[in-house]
């Protein structure tokens, strides 16, 4: 039987991670800084992404992304571990995703990835210490120029 402070931890790392979802897909990156920890590692490069800190990745993702007219994350079914105040998680992610063709006219795509997470519990709740974006499968994905390069942060 799971314990209260189990059953309150699992909750709340079910909802970081649904604020993930919604900075994304509300492109409200500042969000971000309540998901990840300030010294947070990200990296996308297995699905064509960039690597980098918080800060790098909230600069690439308008860049990344702004070629996405619409985008939805749906988490589902996270495998966690706990201890104490870390723990590791693989979550589904299930992403459609829209990108314009040539003619103007939206083509919807889908996407299926695992979010390889390390987390750690602070003084402000549970954040995200590295995330890693591991590729499962892809259908309907058009063509696509690859995503900028990453900016460094000075």
């Amino acid at each position: 039987m799971m314990s209260v402070q189990e059953m309150s931890d699992r909750l709340e790392i079910q909802d970081l991670f649904a604020r993930y979802c919604f900075a994304i897909d509300e492109r409200d990156w500042d969000a971000l800084d309540n998901v990840f920890t300030r010294d947070a590692r990200i990296d996308y490069t297995e699905t064509g992404g960039a690597k980098g800190s918080v800060a790098e990745i909230k600069a690439w993702l308008p860049v990344a992304l702004e070629r996405f007219p619409a985008f939805q994350h749906m988490v589902a079914t996270t495998k966690l571990t706990l201890d104490g105040d870390r723990a590791s998680s693989r979550t589904i992610l299930f992403n459609p995703m829209v990108i314009p063709r040539e003619d103007g006219t939206p083509q919807t795509f889908f996407i299926g990835l695992w979010y390889r997470d390390t987390l750690v519990r602070t003084t402000e709740g549970w954040r995200i210490a590295e995330r890693y974006e591991e590729r499962s499968w892809t259908h309907n994905v058009p063509p696509l120029t690859p995503a900028p390069e990453i900016m460094p942060q000075g």
